[in-house]
């Protein structure tokens, strides 16, 4: 893993501002998931394992600079971006309370675990970059705990919860594919939902200014385009996410090759590094 590439985003809270409220997502709180009669519903979706697992490579190949995506469940750095520590398979971080909720189910599941004795030092410091109270062994726990597969499984299930789950769904209700489905995880990923210009719903938002998703009888590959264009525009307002090489050398490749189902074989870069998947 080159962590030198990792995406690094600005001190504000916007990546992950409204964690509790996108796990309502997930359960179709917030998003009415409707199957649209189209070929688009039919299709096999981003929640397909062989498609989402596709997915979870891809994000890596952007995040981490591998395909290992689960290799990531032991990292952990501070990566300057005011967040505190970043870490596992998403990023969760210590400064925006997804990390903090990933440690109390954690503990939930497996009560005296070796990151439980932090719990309480992860709520003083959630919403600043502090590591009182975790320095200087937190690091180091936490990649004994990426051993437990009981950890990896809760970082799985909320990276589900959060995330995954959340696009998919919204994916479905606009009528799109899996491709469309993937475009919108990754932007999730990098952007959360929170309600500041360049957060995921607000991107779509943009988007649909131009163009009307398969949902709404308008073109799935026209809509996407005017989506990624929404997202390059958003990337572009943060310097640490300037280079937007993951759209432009990644999603647009796919896209226009017609490939809104997301099937291999795929090839791609990402800040210059080319990617397979067969």
């Amino acid at each position: 893993m080159v962590n030198a590439d990792r995406e690094k985003t600005p001190a504000r809270l916007s990546r992950r501002a409204v964690v509790a409220a996108l796990g309502a997502v997930g359960s179709g709180v917030l998003f009415a998931v409707t199957r649209t009669g189209s070929a688009s519903a039919a299709a096999t979706g981003l929640d397909d394992p062989a498609k989402k697992e596709i997915a979870m490579k891809l994000v890596s190949s952007a995040e981490n600079s591998s395909l290992d995506w689960k290799a990531q469940y032991k990292y952990i750095e501070d990566i300057g971006d005011g967040r505190g520590y970043t870490a596992g398979i998403i990023g969760f971080c210590s400064g925006t309370g997804d990390m903090l909720d990933l440690v109390q189910l954690y503990t939930d599941r497996k009560p005296g675990n070796v990151l439980a004795k932090y719990l309480p030092a992860l709520r003083r410091v959630n919403g600043t970059d502090s590591h009182a109270g975790l320095d200087p062994d937190y690091p180091g726990d936490w990649r004994k705990a990426a051993q437990d597969t009981a950890f990896q499984q809760a970082q799985n299930d909320e990276r589900d919860r959060v995330y995954f789950n959340p696009a998919v769904a919204r994916g479905r209700t606009d009528g799109l594919r899996a491709l469309g489905q993937f475009i919108y995880y990754d932007a999730l990923v990098m952007h959360g939902d929170g309600d500041d210009p360049t957060s995921f719903r607000n991107i779509r938002k943009r988007a649909l200014r131009s163009a009307q998703p398969p949902a709404q009888g308008g073109s799935e590959t026209t809509y996407l385009n005017a989506f990624l264009d929404a997202r390059v525009w958003a990337m572009k307002q943060e310097e640490a996410h300037s280079d937007t090489s993951r759209v432009d050398t990644e999603q647009r490749v796919f896209l226009r090759k017609g490939n809104l189902d997301l099937n291999t074989p795929l090839d791609w870069k990402v800040y210059g590094d080319a990617y397979h998947i067969g």
